[in-house]
């Protein structure tokens, strides 16, 4: 599924995607590589994407819960549960997300 152009996102930026009544977000890492994972914090349900993206961490913008990005790693409370991560793609400038 396609999620966005690959020049939408800066480095460590993160960008919502909604698709078939689920949400994701799109995260742009240091090294230049994309990801995707869901787009809730799993603590209260608040999107990521308004989240600060630091490092391989994107945090919660509500009570900064965090997780890493590569895995869906729930790395800080009050978050305590993962998140799902899906696999990316990137041809031809844009960025697939394998739901």
């Amino acid at each position: 599924m396609a999620a966005c152009a690959t020049d939408a996102l800066e480095r460590e930026e993160a960008l919502r995607f909604d698709h078939g009544g689920r949400t994701f977000v799109v995260i742009r890492a240091p090294e230049g590589d994309y990801f995707a994972i869901d787009g809730h914090c799993s603590h209260e349900k608040v999107h990521l994407a308004g989240g600060i993206v630091d490092g391989h961490i994107i945090e919660c913008p509500k009570h900064f819960g965090n997780f890493d990005y590569r895995s869906g790693e729930a790395r800080a409370l009050p978050a305590c549960i993962d998140l799902r991560s899906y696999e990316v793609k990137v041809e031809g400038g844009t960025v697939f997300i394998k739901l």
